[in-house]
């Protein structure tokens, strides 16, 4: 038996089946195989078209099928994870509106701001367990106040998943922990926030159907089961955020446990079983995958996003025919602190561990005559681990103390300079596994198909590829310092 996970992601969509006994990847697939665009018409802006995400998914399943590794046949139950926070609005007839307004798009934060203070910080705080922010409501309030006519048109709103779901099934359906990180959610009252939806003026009528992330979300068509060489009827029986749907690829599930991913954007995301919540909002909380009104789970959420987009601007500007391999080992070659040559990667939206702030990437102190291309290499893995120690600290100033932390063995966690930066500046070993957000969706889709009796079923042959542990050297604290001297000169720069 056999499950299909469909990993949505900002660069691409991957897609890949497993073996439910075993719980083996058997073949895995990406498309598009270069990093798909972000659509940026003014500053801040990110968008993305569903229609591409649609066609990238059909893509991947069936280059996927082309391995030959396994009979598409045997796919029993179809997952979904996703790029959170999104917005895709669509019609009586399922058809896009507009553009989806995506996760590091700027432009909702004044929106969020102004629900904040009309609802209250306190009452906010405690029952959403966030400020409004740049998240899926307010972005959905600003198309309500610039694009009226689209508004009007609006039948449903969605995130990404929700919509791959919908093109495959023909069901559009939601869950507690959508709705929550979209800022939808009243965690006090365990359901739709009445302040929120009062607030912005938005009818209950456009929010889906709730229903559990495990669960049958639809059962694939026919015409699509023959476009995609499937059978007819498959369920999709799970859908997650990324971050969630990463914590549950590493079997992240129980208060204390917490995981890491530093993909285009970079996340530490801890289990919580408390209502628990950041005062300014730099760190978020939502409703994990194993959410329930009677067994509260929370994600503790710290989100940067100028993470790998870094990585990515540094190897095109500096090298754009070498690959990210030839970037580590070129990076490796340069001692820890880089020359002095530090940088910020903020340059991807407004950073919401910086108070929503504007505060754009930096490089600072370039030497002419000694720095060269593998020094922008270094320094800037190490600014992106600066700022998981900048974020991390705010996690703790709010209980949230990690001892060790899961990742993937994937994306920046290649990167021997990454991860030894991490763990030294933020002192947490870290473990890594093979493991990535589409294996994850299909695990998570084997337990919403009850074709595993548990959760710990799904993780029996989950197995631990290494640990990477602080060398108890405190070389990279100064640099950090450094590096913190000039984040705080950069903030204070940015407007109020």
């Amino acid at each position: 038996m056999l499950l299909l996970g469909i990993d949505v992601g900002t660069s691409s969509v991957k897609v890949s089946v497993v073996d439910a006994q075993s719980q083996k990847c058997l073949a895995s697939a990406q498309w598009p195989e270069t990093e798909a665009a972000i659509i940026s018409h003014q500053l801040g802006w990110a968008e993305q078209n569903p229609h591409s995400w649609w066609s990238f998914t059909k893509q991947a399943i069936l280059k996927a099928n082309a391995s030959g590794s396994y009979n598409p046949q045997d796919i029993a139950a179809i997952g979904i994870a996703y790029q959170m926070h999104g917005l895709v609005t669509v019609d009586k007839a399922g058809e896009v509106l507009r553009d989806s307004i995506i996760w590091c798009d700027s432009r909702a934060v004044p929106y969020g701001e102004a629900a904040f203070n009309s609802i209250g910080h306190e009452k906010s705080l405690s029952h959403l367990l966030n400020s409004p922010g740049n998240f899926t409501a307010a972005k959905l309030a600003w198309v309500k106040e610039h694009e009226p006519r689209v508004y009007d048109k609006i039948e449903k709103i969605m995130l990404p998943g929700d919509y791959i779901a919908l093109q495959l099934t023909g069901s559009i359906s939601t869950s507690i922990s959508s709705l929550s990180e979209g800022i939808f959610w009243d965690f006090k009252e365990d359901a739709l926030s009445e302040d929120v939806m009062g607030y912005f003026g938005f009818d209950k009528s456009i929010i889906p159907a709730i229903k559990d992330v495990f669960s049958t979300h639809g059962v694939i068509t026919g015409e699509i089961a023959a476009l995609l060489n499937l059978k007819a009827g498959i369920p999709v029986s799970y859908k997650a955020g990324d971050q969630p749907n990463n914590a549950l690829s590493l079997n992240v599930l129980e208060p204390g446990e917490v995981a890491a991913t530093a993909g285009t954007s970079g996340v530490i995301y801890g289990v919580s079983d408390s209502l628990a919540y950041d005062t300014q909002s730099r760190v978020n909380t939502f409703a994990h995958v194993n959410y329930t009104k009677a067994q509260k789970r929370l994600g503790i959420l710290l989100c940067i996003n100028g993470a790998g987009i870094l990585n990515k601007w540094v190897k095109n500007l500096a090298g754009p025919t070498a690959g990210y391999a030839a970037l580590n080992n070129e990076a490796e070659m340069i001692q820890p602190g880089s020359d002095s040559l530090y940088i910020l990667p903020f340059g991807n939206g407004a950073e919401r561990m910086l108070n929503n702030k504007l505060v754009g990437g930096h490089v600072h102190n370039i030497d002419l005559n000694k720095h060269t291309a593998s020094h922008l290499y270094r320094a800037g893995q190490e600014g992106i681990a600066y700022s998981f120690k900048y974020g991390l600290d705010i996690m703790r100033a709010n209980g949230m103390n990690p001892k060790v932390i899961r990742a993937g063995k994937a994306n920046m966690f290649l990167s021997p300079v990454f991860t030894h930066a991490f763990v030294n500046v933020t002192n947490v070993p870290v473990e890594l596994y093979e493991s990535d957000g589409s294996i994850g969706a299909a695990l998570g889709a084997g337990i919403g198909a009850n074709i595993f009796g548990s959760a710990k079923e799904a993780f029996a042959n989950m197995k631990q590829l290494g640990t990477i542990e602080p060398d108890g050297k405190k070389s990279y604290d100064e640099h950090y310092r450094t590096w913190l001297t000039y984040l705080s000169q950069a903030l204070m720069e940015v407007p109020d």
